[in-house]
């Protein structure tokens, strides 16, 4: 993987760490010349395959994600006024879907407005692949597209159990403090514990590692689940 790397991976010495100490390392030991992002990836034991081992959603990071995200919203009248004053970057209708089949997809997340949602549906397999489709599970169909663009511009971020049953999620950036990315990382812990499926069987969290962009995994002990910024007792 590369000496810098490797050096990075040595300094990985615990079975697990503590939340606060895990992001702490995360800091000292990434090594690129850039803002890397922060990111967890809990491994949960749950079967995406089935229905009812489903887990996805959305949650508002308390010290945002770090990352600016262009917002493109699906509205018209009052309802697209209110999206441009909350700051959405793309306010359209008929003229924002000509220009997506057309291939022109400069933004990050979409918003639109129940009443938007049948003339959207004719883009689901070019938005849908992209994971950019408006879904009303995780806010962004709503005709509060205001509240929806300000949460998306602020840090809210989605969270998804892939099919291997893990979970990917950016929880800020390399230049955060470690209490920052702590208390960025208990949010999204405690959303996960209390969103697990009744259907899951067995245990539920098997394991918790976060990671900068170019940095090797550090373990984190899935049991912390209250003082996430907290130091772990000697």
């Amino acid at each position: 993987m590369g000496k810098k790397f490797d050096e990075a991976q040595a300094k990985v010495t615990e079975e697990l760490y503590a939340p606060l100490e895990a992001l702490a390392l995360v800091k000292d030991i990434a090594f690129a010349d850039f803002d890397e992002t922060v990111e967890m990836h809990v491994r949960l034991g749950i079967d995406t395959r089935q229905a009812d081992q489903q887990l996805r959603g959305t949650v508002s990071l308390p010290n945002g994600s770090g990352k600016t995200v262009r917002v493109a919203v699906f509205a018209e009248g009052d309802a697209a006024r209110a999206a441009e004053e909350a700051g959405a970057d793309i306010v359209g209708s008929d003229d924002l879907i000509a220009d997506i089949q057309a291939g022109k997809i400069d933004f990050d997340a979409t918003v639109a407005t129940p009443e938007m949602m049948a003339k959207v549906g004719r883009l689901g397999r070019i938005l849908g692949t992209r994971g950019l489709m408006p879904n009303p599970k995780l806010g962004t169909v709503t005709p509060d597209v205001a509240k929806a663009v300000k949460e998306l511009k602020g840090g809210r971020v989605e969270y998804r159990a892939d099919r291997y049953g893990i979970c990917h999620v950016i929880i800020g950036k390399k230049s955060f403090t470690p209490e920052q990315l702590a208390e960025n990382y208990g949010v999204v812990f405690d959303e996960i514990l209390r969103m697990k499926p009744a259907a899951a069987k067995g245990k539920y969290v098997k394991s918790v590692t976060v990671t900068s962009s170019m940095g090797p995994g550090v373990p984190v002990d899935g049991s912390v689940n209250r003082a996430y910024t907290t130091p772990a007792a000697e």
